[in-house]
């Protein structure tokens, strides 16, 4: 039996997908991991498969043109195989890149925990540049359909996602708590006074940080505000709900999403040498990567239990959990030895939930 038979067999109580479709992502995932590329041709010559590499490519191209996927049963499979606990803290995020004149730009909705963030639901923006308020809207109404029992921690975000708008929609009931940096240039109105945030937090050394006290407002919605002078001296702002205990630590979680980035880009899967430029097929491409991302999360949280990931000098660790996750695999799955394929089947039950 090839390793993709025996991944079908891991995925098939999961998905509602019939046998073809499922034989696919099988053969899809193990020749990821094997060419590490989304190049078509590239993972053509992956598949376990008598097809020629020729044929694969077409079955690929036929599979991103004509198959509707599911992607709400995608963010669910995320949810079921990463075992994420309650509350959940989400990050919203863009990531972009360029082929040739077109360009791809992708408003995301993670979920967060232990260093990384797993992509739940995305929005292909036809534009460059930053998402507007309602398109962010959308997005969160989206979860809360498909999770509306969910307890969240809170949502965090950069300074592209503010604004009146938003910022009201999340103090709306039933609040959505927010975690959400600010530009130097935005208002905040403290003690009967407004000023631009990097005007009334000017005194602020690296290192230093302050909670403003008493009554702020941002937009003009009460909220808590709290900053930091970073080491290369920009200020980091957050406002939150009020009440709120640490929003800078809080905050700090966001950048768990920069090792996603990571994952899907250069150090991963590669996207950004996908050929696509139809949205939808790219929104495809996206969704089995996720899928490809839980996988190798699982397994390096496994292997790091067991023979834990050394610690550089510099206190950092000297590969990702996903990285060795990814390494693992792409080994396993290159070398198919007898003690190797016992090894790969044992990654399996990471996603049959065994």
């Amino acid at each position: 039996m090839t390793h993709s038979k025996d991944l079908q067999a891991a995925l098939q109580p999961h998905f509602s997908w019939h046998g073809a479709r499922l034989a696919f992502l099988s053969l899809f995932l193990v020749a990821l991991f094997k060419v590490q590329s989304v190049s078509l041709s590239k993972l053509s010559k992956g598949f376990e498969s008598e097809a020629k590499p020729s044929s694969s490519e077409k079955r690929l191209s036929r599979f991103f043109a004509d198959f509707d996927l599911d992607y709400q049963e995608i963010a669910q499979m995320v949810v079921t195989w990463m075992k994420i606990p309650q509350p959940w803290v989400l990050s919203l995020d863009r990531t972009t890149w360029e082929f040739g004149n077109t360009c791809h730009n992708l408003l995301v909705l993670a979920l967060v925990h232990e260093g990384i963030a797993y992509p739940l639901m995305w929005e292909m923006l036809d534009k460059k540049g930053n998402s507007n308020q309602r398109e962010r809207i959308e997005l969160m109404e989206r979860f809360s359909v498909l999770f509306p029992d969910a307890a969240v921690a809170f949502l965090a975000g950069d300074r592209e996602f503010i604004g009146q708008v938003w910022t009201f929609y999340l103090l709306l009931e039933p609040q959505q708590s927010f975690r959400l940096r600010i530009r130097k240039t935005d208002k905040i109105t403290h003690d009967g006074k407004t000023l631009a945030a990097g005007t009334l937090l000017a005194h602020l050394q690296v290192g230093e940080k302050q909670r403003l006290s008493g009554s702020c407002k941002v937009w003009g919605c009460a909220v808590m505000v709290e900053a930091l002078r970073l080491p290369d001296g920009q200020l980091l702002t957050v406002v939150a709900p009020v009440g709120t205990s640490e929003p800078l630590q809080d905050y700090a979680q966001r950048w768990n999403i920069e090792t996603w980035f990571g994952a899907f880009k250069t150090r991963g899967f590669c996207i950004e040498s996908t050929h696509f430029k139809d949205p939808e097929r790219l929104s495809k491409l996206f969704a089995l990567l996720t899928l490809a991302l839980c996988w190798a999360m699982q397994t390096g949280r496994f292997i790091a239990q067991h023979t834990p990931i050394p610690i550089k000098n510099h206190g950092r660790k000297a590969k990702s959990v996903f990285r060795t996750g990814f390494d693992h695999l792409q080994h396993l799955l290159l070398n198919p030895t007898p003690s190797h394929r016992q090894a790969l089947r044992a990654t399996f039950s990471f996603l049959s939930g065994t």
